[in-house]
């Protein structure tokens, strides 16, 4: 089977349990993305763990039946196989297996029993699997999925246990990221869309996360790597880091206040083979309480960021709590102020920027959407924060992209890159020009194409200069500039020379002339008319 087939497969089977959501009255509905996403975990996690014994004991992968061989297989050889599986795996009781569900299924109050063989696996992997709340609680990986239903329980678990018994993953378990970045789009399409700004709801555009990773990636050669979003939504930026580093040469660190958008991280972490890195996943308010910090209280320095925060929010609540001495140096250019209306506007965005500045490590490099309008603004913080970053020699460049990149805003976004080795030369590049534009749904949408992703990343770190595209300047050029970095305020005006005979230099100076005399003639028959009228209101 080839991995497209497979592909097709397993988005057939997400598209099954959202059938069996439909007919039971969960359509759309609210809770519908945890049935979804937390069943599709259970099955990838059974086969995973089912994966890893056979391959550690060859008589239960020969074996025609492989549940009943695994219940003659003693105990304690068992154990001893689990022993030798890795952390990543999540371990599950022999009981808990989808066959043993299988079994049990005509059984009375089988929703009972569905519910507790998550919950038993939850509590048999809490260590490992759970995602921490800022105040330290930890989230498990499942809980009682049944009790969204109303009606029928029995028979909606029954539903889903027997849509997942007809599919497996085990022949998939040595593809990597791509293949598993497709599924979890598809997976999660229709739960993770922008609810106007608020955050973590931006799904980020591959491309977008995909030149950000490649123009920050340029070393082969990295090892025990830290990598950090503090407005992680569901991980595509993250785990396209990850994946250019190496998953097992780095350590994803992440905070996000959404609920949401947490469960969904750790799902993704999970399927791209990151699950050392869940213990690091934070529930909770980043610019509030930032929670990754050193034994001395200070702030965890790290070596990639990447961000894609949300621009503008309501943060009124807690905005003065921010003003306080401990916040003077991580937001060293200023607090947005509560505007007498639409408090919703606040840019958020400009503390996300000051925070992550703050958190890189002495050779850390960062990638973060901004509104384009930071890249020019001639006041105000988002100067201040520019002038910081050419003041201090921490600025890779900026590439400003098309208009419409995102879907669901129309704002144009750039990318912000920084690079606190950078002392040299700063790369500014215009990209509004390419792309494709399509429709999805009522919105319109910019696409690039490959090539025109990979034109961004070459000219990117090459730092090459190409007309109308990209300018490479000093830190002194950006601040004869104003600290204004928008590449088409760098451009070259273009003077063409063309080699002409004395009689057609007369014939067009002629030209010139005739023109000029004709625009003074309309111009004195305008001043007098302009001049009659007033008389005549004067006397009026």
């Amino acid at each position: 089977m080839t991995t497209k087939q497979f592909e097709a497969q397993t988005k057939a089977l997400i598209d099954d349990l959202k059938s069996v959501c439909a007919n039971y009255g969960l359509g759309n509905d609210g809770n519908e993305f945890k049935i979804i996403t937390q069943v599709f975990l259970y099955k990838f996690l059974n086969d995973k763990y089912v994966y890893e014994l056979k391959q550690l004991e060859p008589t239960l992968a020969k074996a025609d039946n492989f549940d009943e061989a695994l219940k003659a297989y003693p105990e304690d050889d068992l154990e001893m196989l689990t022993m030798q599986i890795s952390e990543s795996t999540a371990r599950i009781a022999p009981k808990n297996f989808l066959s043993r569900l299988f079994e049990q299924q005509n059984k009375e109050k089988f929703a009972d029993i569905f519910d507790q063989t998550l919950l038993s696996i939850a509590e048999d992997n809490n260590d490992i699997f759970s995602v921490l709340t800022q105040g330290g609680e930890k989230v498990v990986l499942f809980e009682n999925i049944s009790k969204y239903v109303t009606d029928d329980r029995d028979a909606f678990c029954k539903a889903l246990v027997n849509k997942l018994t007809s599919f497996s993953f085990e022949h998939i378990f040595s593809e990597k990221f791509d293949f598993f970045a497709t599924i979890f789009e598809y997976l999660i399409k229709d739960y993770n869309t922008n609810s106007g700004g608020k955050y973590a709801e931006y799904f980020t555009p591959h491309a977008v996360a995909k030149i950000m990773a490649a123009c920050m990636v340029t070393d082969t050669n990295i090892n025990n790597a830290t990598c950090y979003d503090p407005s992680a939504g569901s991980g595509t930026l993250l785990m396209n880091i990850a994946h250019a580093i190496g998953e097992d040469k780095c350590t994803i660190y992440s905070q996000d206040i959404s609920q949401k958008s947490s469960a969904l991280l750790r799902l993704n972490l999970i399927l791209n083979n990151l699950v050392h890195s869940i213990r690091n996943i934070i529930q909770g308010n980043t610019i509030l309480k930032p929670y990754h910090k050193q034994e001395d209280g200070q702030l965890e320095k790290f070596d990639y960021i990447v961000s894609n925060p949300p621009f503008k929010l309501d943060f009124s609540d807690y905005r003065d709590d921010l003003d306080s001495k401990a916040n003077k140096e991580r937001f060293f250019a200023g607090i947005p102020k509560i505007p007498n209306k639409k408090k919703e506007s606040m840019a958020i965005y400009l503390l996300f920027i000051q925070h992550i500045m703050h958190s890189l490590s002495d050779i850390g490099k960062a990638a973060i959407v901004v509104p384009t309008g930071f890249i020019t603004a001639q006041s105000g913080i988002d100067k201040k924060i520019r002038q910081k970053l050419v003041e201090s020699k921490m600025l890779a460049g900026v590439v400003s992209m098309p208009s419409n990149i995102f879907a669901t805003t129309g704002t144009n976004v750039s990318i912000l890159f920084l690079d606190k080795t950078n002392t040299e030369e700063v790369v500014l590049i215009d990209a509004s020009n390419l792309g494709e534009k399509i429709k999805e749904g009522k919105n319109q949408k910019t696409v690039l194409t490959e090539d025109e992703e990979q034109q961004i990343i070459d000219v990117f770190n090459a730092k090459e200069a190409k007309d109308d595209f990209s300018v490479v300047v000093s830190y002194d050029d950006i601040k004869n500039k104003n600290y204004s970095l928008s590449a088409g305020q760098y451009f070259e005006v273009k003077i063409e020379y063309v080699d002409i005979a004395a009689e057609e230099f007369t014939a067009k100076m002629n030209a010139f002339e005739t023109s000029l005399e004709n625009l003074f003639a309309e111009s004195k028959e305008l001043e007098e008319s302009i001049n009659g009228n007033l008389r005549n209101i004067s006397y009026e």
